[in-house]
């Protein structure tokens, strides 16, 4: 796969630039990237950067042309649309392969259950959250953009079609199967698309300033360097990227637009959202071997990661 062959390549040049660096031989890296196929179809990259800072980076790239796969969204559940549960016991309990953390969510912070999915959401077809003009506005675009994967693997971000008085239907002719949002699209068609804040040089902003720290332009929500994590599609919308990146374990995070500048760089991705971070951030996987499931990255919020209100997991077949 194209995809794969690239990050090979990036390997290589970390490999190349330490030992110019003077690297001594047999000595181990501090910059690396391990890459595996452990299912049909998937492809994990590990990867370790020094520079601008340390972080620790996991990216799933998965061919949706392979055979036996699916996908399936946290289904809605409870007294609002649904309930709180980890990433890890989302994959335990669907038994798949590997699962990523999805929406942002409210009430939060909070001790409840039960909580609402900010943004559209759709699980086996069925459309329980719709477009919205979240309250953390400083953050969230209103109606954020979505990514649909319909019933045959076929993936597209989608918009909110602006005559719908309930949020549940977009302007594209696509089968809403399994769909989910963030806070905004921040690669469109190749070009890293960071949302500014309405001020009076920007009056087009779709950022409101303001929340818990004067957010602005000046002060982006989407600088702050934290953990990570994202979804994205290939040129020919047959590659899935799911990526996360750490904030503890040595990794120290990243920022949105340097996310999505390394989507486009090294990971072929054109279009992508981001989704719920900080200490959200989670990605598990079932080991093909032994089966067991656990968290793959580090959680910023405890070791078993958070409980979060929704997560998207991956069924794929064996090697």
């Amino acid at each position: 796969m194209r995809l794969i062959r690239a990050a090979l390549i990036v390997a290589v040049i970390v490999a190349v630039a330490l030992a110019a660096a003077g690297a001594a031989p047999g000595a181990t890296p501090v910059a690396q990237t391990r890459i595996t196929q452990p299912f049909a179809g998937v492809t994990f990259i590990d990867r370790t950067e020094t520079a601008p800072r340390a972080m620790h980076i996991r990216i799933v790239q998965i061919d949706l042309t392979a055979p036996g796969l699916r996908f399936e969204l946290s289904a809605p559940t409870g007294t609002r649309e649904v309930r709180r549960e980890t990433t890890t016991d989302f994959l335990r309990r669907s038994k798949a392969q590997i699962a990523i953390n999805g929406h942002f969510f409210l009430p939060f912070p909070t001790t409840d259950s039960d909580v609402w999915v900010i943004g559209l959401a759709a699980s086996g077809g069925r459309v329980f959250s719709a477009f919205e003009t979240a309250e953390q506005s400083y953050a969230i675009v209103a109606d954020a953009p979505a990514l649909n994967i319909d019933s045959h693997n076929r993936a597209s971000i989608v918009h909110r079609e602006p005559s719908s008085t309930d949020g549940h239907r977009v302007r594209e002719r696509v089968e809403l199967w399994t769909a989910l949002a963030g806070s905004a699209q921040v690669v469109t068609n190749g070009q890293v698309t960071i949302p500014e804040y309405r001020d009076a040089a920007h009056p087009a902003g779709v950022l409101t300033p303001g929340g818990p720290r004067s957010y602005s332009n000046a002060n982006s929500w989407y600088a702050v360097v934290t953990a990570r994590t994202a979804i994205g599609l290939s040129r020919d919308r047959r590659t899935l990227t799911l990526f996360v990146v750490d904030a503890r374990g040595g990794s120290l995070g990243m920022a949105v637009g340097e996310v999505a500048a390394l989507l486009v760089a090294d990971y072929g991705v054109t279009d992508a959202l981001n989704l719920d971070g900080g200490g959200s951030s989670s990605l598990a996987m079932t080991d093909p071997v032994s089966g067991a499931t656990s968290l793959i990255n580090t959680s910023s919020d405890n070791p078993a990661g958070r409980a979060v209100g929704s997560s998207l997991a991956v069924f794929a077949g064996r090697r």
